[in-house]
């Protein structure tokens, strides 16, 4: 508005002076034959310069002038530069650029009677200039309280669990009652965006316990799962060991293999049952066969 302004004051005193130097040039041509003609002529020429210079107005890219002549609507220009009537007509400039208005933080009560405190930011423009200026005297603070109370009206139909899920679904929820509220103001509504959902605090700690339960939950079924694979895949390596007694043999050089050569180290190796039971009868087995051969040297 700064620069427009500036702009205008400069081309309007530019054509004010270059009229003005025409007026007198023409003045004193007159004023050669008949100087009261000529004086006419120059306050004549003066009103209407004055006149013309002060009916050229400016508009940026971005904004819509709104003519009104005697009080009735006439036109919308710009943008750019245009005239018009001086003393006759009333321009309103509007900003067609996207607007954001802030809804202010206001306690909600939810479907399931839960209180959450709730703000959000709505985004939108000006489409019809002159329905922004003649159907509404403030848009921009008609359209702030309509997103408000659009706001509380849909956020009193969910739930919380809805609330804190489908954010995005109540969002254009209130968008769309906002721009239904708000048709044939020449509004378009862009967006709207929810910030900061605040609740009780003793409703926090809850929540917080609950999902601490869910994650111990999900964390022992998880390993309850582990533990059958292992268990199963065991089984599977035990039936194999049983049919293979080498991979037995095999698997116990391993793991004493991987105990590593630290002297600090115990190994206990245990022998099966069948094993012992063969050492005991091997034992009592060679002292027999020693009696025996003595027997033999003796009756020789």
């Amino acid at each position: 508005m700064g620069r427009g302004s500036a702009a205008v004051n400069f081309i309007s005193g530019l054509l004010f002076l270059v009229l003005l130097a025409i007026g007198a040039g023409v003045t004193l041509l007159v004023g050669q034959a008949h100087v009261g003609a000529a004086v006419l002529i120059a306050v004549v020429w003066v009103i209407l310069d004055f006149i013309i210079a002060s009916s050229i107005r400016l508009t940026v890219q971005w904004e819509k002038a709104v003519v009104f002549r005697l009080g009735k609507y006439h036109a919308v220009k710009g943008p750019g530069l245009f005239m018009v009537v001086p003393l006759l007509d009333e321009v309103r400039t509007i900003d067609t650029r996207v607007r954001a208005v802030n809804i202010p933080k206001q306690q909600v009560i939810t479907r399931d009677n839960v209180p959450v405190t709730i703000d959000g930011v709505l985004f939108y423009r000006v489409q019809n200039a002159a329905e922004a200026i003649i159907m509404v005297q403030d848009y921009r603070a008609m359209i702030a309280q309509y997103a408000q109370t659009s706001l509380r009206d849909v956020i009193g139909q969910m739930t919380l669990d809805q609330l804190l899920t489908d954010r995005e679904e109540i969002a254009k929820s209130i968008e769309h009652h906002v721009e239904m509220d708000t048709k044939g103001w020449g509004l378009e509504v862009t967006g709207l965006r929810m910030q900061d959902v605040d609740m009780p605090e003793e409703l926090k700690k809850m929540m917080s316990r609950q999902a601490s339960a869910e994650r111990e939950k999900r964390a022992t079924i998880t390993k309850a799962e582990g533990d059958r694979d292992a268990a199963v895949n065991l089984a599977k390596a035990a039936e194999t060991m049983a049919m293979s007694p080498g991979a037995m043999q095999l698997r116990t050089l391993q793991t004493i293999d991987g105990l590593g050569p630290t002297a600090s180290n115990t190994v206990i190796l245990a022998l099966p049952l069948d094993v012992i039971e063969g050492l005991g009868a091997l034992k009592h087995a060679v002292p027999s066969a020693a009696r025996g051969t003595a027997s033999d040297a003796t009756v020789s």
